[in-house]
């Protein structure tokens, strides 16, 4: 009999707020994941702070929901008290939060796909 294993990844804490300067209501997501649409998320993510201990922590934000647009990548710990006209004089509609160093070529091919990679959570 296969026993199951749950793994659970604290980093990277990805802490995500509806109002600028880290107020108001928050959300709090853990591990590797994607974020589809900020508007589904408290009505609008307008700041977050992003958090891990590894230097490959990658924070990439796009203009356009499921990953498509313009993209900005951040890599190791940040805090963003307004994400509204963050990229270009764009707002941030979608996200990617991970441990991993993801490269370019990566992000690219996430953005043309519109997949993440295996072992992301889609939210």
């Amino acid at each position: 009999m296969k026993k199951e294993v749950h793994i659970s990844q604290t980093f990277p804490r990805l802490t995500v707020y509806d109002e600028e300067n880290f107020n108001g209501r928050r959300r709090v997501y853990t591990g590797n994941l994607g974020i589809r649409n900020t508007e589904n998320i408290l009505d609008g993510i307008e700041s977050l702070r992003f958090f891990s201990t590894s230097s490959n922590a990658t924070l990439v934000l796009f203009t356009r929901t499921r990953f498509r647009g313009n993209f900005r990548v951040l890599r190791g710990n940040r805090n963003i008290r307004d994400l509204d006209d963050f990229i270009s004089g764009n707002d941030v509609e979608s996200i990617i939060s991970t441990n991993q160093r993801l490269t370019l070529e990566q992000i690219r091919n996430i953005r043309s796909s519109g997949n993440l990679p295996s072992g992301y959570r889609l939210i």
